[in-house]
């Protein structure tokens, strides 16, 4: 009886020992188990207070910095495509300054119609060069301006769109010579660099010049035709002619 009942006490006495072997807190004994909840826990709240408190916010300012680079972005793409605007807008003007000039080109100024008698006597002596000595030799008659200047143009005869834009001088011209001379004569006018325009065309039988009394005149090739015509310098009005043509009363 003595030997069982301090065996018991030896067994209950270990038993004490091995339960007071864990820290108890409150009640509650932290075995590994319960420690390593408790470890999780804590490493969960953890990482709850990292995502709010530091990722979170490093993530929204992640996301406001590449928003604000896509607009930067788009800012640059639309000042590029600004630059490409702006060089076409300059190509496009410098190609319209050219064609303007072109334009401007073919019509007639002061300084061409100072010239215009000689171009004139020169186009009509260039048929002359192979003609026999009693051929019929073309001839410059008659030069005689219309105007001392130029007149703007009013009077709706180039159309309506021309009015105001184009102004004119005009030159009553007689040449005599063949129907081939004048043919030539008539296409090397049109290849004149200023504009001009032909107009009350009019060819006759030329007279035959006297011949001196007891003398024939043999004349080889055709007869010779008069042939007359109005031509027309055509002009853009200059911006005083134009201020000039604003100023004046309407009638």
């Amino acid at each position: 009886m003595t030997l069982s009942q301090d065996i018991n006490f030896v067994e209950d006495g270990e038993s004490l020992e091995a339960a007071s072997a864990y820290p108890v807190v409150f009640g509650i004994s932290f075995t590994p188990k319960v420690i390593g909840i408790l470890v999780g826990v804590l490493g969960f709240a953890g990482a709850l207070y990292m995502l709010f408190n530091l990722v979170m916010p490093a993530w929204e300012t992640f996301g406001q910095n590449q928003a604000k680079q896509s607009e930067l972005q788009g800012q640059v793409d639309q000042k590029k495509a600004t630059i490409k605007q702006i060089d076409k807008v300059k190509q496009e003007l410098a190609d319209a300054k050219q064609q303007q000039t072109q334009v401007l080109g073919l019509f007639a100024n002061e300084k061409t119609l100072d010239t215009l008698l000689l171009d004139l006597n020169r186009l009509v002596e260039s048929n002359n060069a192979t003609v026999a000595i009693n051929a019929t030799r073309a001839e410059l008659r008659k030069f005689v301006p219309v105007s001392d200047k130029a007149e703007p143009i009013n009077d709706g005869s180039l159309g309506k769109q021309v009015d105001g834009k184009l102004k004119r001088r005009s030159v009553n011209v007689e040449i005599i010579g063949t129907y081939e001379q004048t043919q030539s004569i008539l296409r090397n006018i049109e290849r004149l660099q200023p504009l001009l325009i032909v107009k009350d065309y009019q060819s006759t039988l030329a007279p035959q010049p006297a011949s001196e009394p007891g003398k024939r005149l043999l004349r080889i090739g055709p007869a010779p035709i008069s042939t007359s015509f109005q031509l027309q310098a055509l002009m853009p009005l200059t911006p005083e002619d134009i201020a000039a043509l604003q100023a004046a009363p309407k009638k």
